[in-house]
């Protein structure tokens, strides 16, 4: 059994300093005399445990020189959506994380996102506490270590980093989170590791090396023994097409050796296939992964843990976050691997049904799980998952789940784009679709589309309800006696519509609605601060009503029930308005609209 190196994923918010610490951290590398000390493979940059020696000095004297681990692995995809795809059976393919955060600017909704994703998928991690160079004052001695540099400082400075420091602490506190500075750390079983740090300058970068590699020995260890001359595990990390190679995919070879020839067995949106390797590719030289016009060269096999670009027939079919397994190519391999790949799968991926609960999609099998993962802890019903864009029968069954429930017919899509047809099949058919690519803001969004909907619900309830009202028969506006009697009156309080019965002072039922006028319009519904001629049936003004008096909707007792429990949707004034109803009515019935 072999020791592979420690796979390091980079995540954190948008700005916050993901790329120009990876960048930083090769550059740190050069600067250190250990030219070559770094290569480049596809997807990863494998920094050995020589150079990180260099680059942490007498840092690493607390380890007594007991350092195993053969160094690390960064992962050349920053990024919480690109982090989805680093996943293989059973968790996440990253060992270890880094998460950035400004120091200055403290958590934002992606750094949210990450730590959640990490939780998910129970991935320790430390955290860069980056941009200490903005800091008011902050002095860099690149002579010094950081702690040292850090003592130097007036104690105003110091005063201020501890403050933005603590303010992070805070935060992750709120998460549920112990986290304190690195050199302060109790337990590192139960408190994070805060470095600080600058990008920029590099301060700090020795430090963070030095607390990743210090993890990774003393808890990490038997994780990373693998079989090196084993068939090849991997995960896919992209897809693309390159120039005079058709379409290849960027794969984490995890465990084994992958040779030219070999036969793989690939995820995809339908069933896994099998193809043959044509080509095994890794950068001609020290250049960043994700600039397209790197140069190639051939090699002939790629062992654990590496990246590579695997050039193969059929490529097209596969995605991003799938499994790749190679075997020897008997067909009973090449289907017993199909299975393995299935039921793995199967595991993140369910079936369209007509159970109630939301739809969700994304674009790789990672994000799905993470949205999977995250929805079930907010106790949010799924009733399909599955990758790929939305598709117009995504939308016929979404139309029917809403049909059946409209809080939960409804589709959640991670990292996707909508092209203009689904988009306007979706306003034609008034289907909820919530697409983002931060999870965290697809469930906030979908829980702002609950309440809005609770709302509007309620208010379509009440509408069908004898609404509180009061409203007052102005003298000098009798337009007719009787049959139907006509008045001018002035609403009050509350809101009246047609057909609404309607009672006197006394709380006795005089009559109802008939019609009502606003100039010369027909009207169905008049509320507050409104004059309209009000006609009545079955009742003579000069007799049971009088011009002056003030009358009130006559609410029917299962109504005034249900109005109660939509008390929040009522104004102040109205809820005056329906207990002096129910004051009146409780003359003649004292227990009238109780229980």
């Amino acid at each position: 059994m072999a020791t592979r190196k420690v796979l390091v994923a980079t995540l954190g918010h948008v700005d916050h300093g993901k790329t120009s610490l990876l960048d930083k951290i090769r550059r740190t590398v050069v600067v250190a005399g250990e030219a070559g000390g770094i290569t480049q493979a596809i997807g990863v940059s494998i920094i050995p445990l020589e150079t990180i020696k260099k680059i942490c000095g007498k840092l690493l004297d607390v380890f007594k020189g007991k350092l195993s681990v053969p160094g690390l692995l960064a992962i050349d995809t920053p990024g919480h959506a690109a982090f989805t795809s680093l996943r293989k059976r059973g968790g996440s393919l990253a060992d270890i994380a880094i998460v950035v955060v400004d120091i200055n600017e403290g958590f934002k909704p992606q750094t949210i996102e990450s730590i959640e994703i990490l939780k998910a998928n129970k991935v320790p991690f430390i955290v860069a506490m980056n941009k200490i160079d903005l800091i008011h004052g902050w002095k860099y001695n690149p002579e010094k270590y950081l702690l040292d540099n850090l003592n130097e400082l007036s104690y105003e400075v110091q005063g201020l980093f501890e403050k933005k420091m603590y303010d992070v602490v805070g935060q992750f506190y709120e998460h549920g989170l112990q986290a304190e500075r690195f050199d302060r750390v109790q337990d590192y079983t139960k408190q994070l590791a805060l470095v600080p740090l600058s990008a920029r300058t590099g301060q700090g970068i020795p430090e963070l090396l030095m607390v990743l590699t210090g993890l990774a020995q003393r808890y990490l260890e038997q994780k990373l023994h693998i079989d090196e001359t084993g068939p090849a595990r991997a995960t896919i990390l992209e897809v693309k097409e390159e120039k005079g190679l058709g379409m290849t995919v960027d794969a984490i070879v995890y465990n084994g050796t992958l040779r030219v020839g070999d036969t793989i067995v690939v995820g995809s949106l339908q069933k896994p296939f099998a193809t043959k390797v044509r080509a095994l590719l890794e950068p001609a030289e020290l250049a960043e992964m994700r600039e397209r016009k790197s140069k190639f060269q051939n090699v002939k096999e790629a062992t654990a843990a590496t990246g590579v670009k695997i050039s193969a027939p059929g490529l097209d079919a596969a995605m991003a976050g799938m499994p790749l397994r190679a075997c020897s190519g008997t067909p009973e391999e090449i289907e017993a691997l199909k299975t393995e790949i299935e039921l793995e799968l199967g595991e993140v991926l369910i079936p369209e049904s007509d159970d109630e609960g939301v739809m969700i999609k994304a674009d790789t099998i990672g994000g799905l799980e993470a949205l999977r993962h995250l929805l079930t802890e907010k106790n949010i019903a799924i009733s399909s998952a599955s990758l790929g864009d939305i598709s117009k029968r995504d939308l016929s069954h979404l139309e029917a789940l809403k049909e059946k429930d409209e809080f939960t017919g409804v589709l959640l899509g991670f990292n996707m784009k909508i092209n203009s047809e689904i988009e306007e099949a979706i306003k034609l058919k008034k289907l909820k679709v919530i697409v983002h690519d931060v999870i965290y803001k697809i469930i906030e969004d979908y829980e702002t589309y609950l309440n809005a909907l609770r709302k509007e619900i309620e208010l379509r309830e009440l509408n069908t309800l004898v609404r509180p009202c009061k409203f007052l028969l102005l003298k000098g506006y009798l337009f007719r006696q009787s049959n139907p009697a006509i008045i001018g009156i002035e609403i009050e309080v509350g809101k009246m519509k047609s057909g609404d019965p309607i009672m006197n002072d006394q709380g006795r039922k005089i009559s109802s609605v008939k019609s009502m006028q606003e100039g010369t319009d027909s009207v169905n519904v008049a509320e507050q601060g409104k004059q309209v001629a009000l006609a009545m049936d079955h009742v003579t003004v000069g007799r049971q009503v009088n011009e002056g008096d003030f009358m009130y909707t006559d609410i029917p007792e299962e109504h005034f029930k249900k109005l109660k429990e939509l008390a929040k949707n009522l104004s102040k004034n109205e809820l005056a308005v329906l207990k002096e109803i129910a004051d009146l009515k409780r003359k003649d019935n004292p227990v009238w609209g109780v229980g």
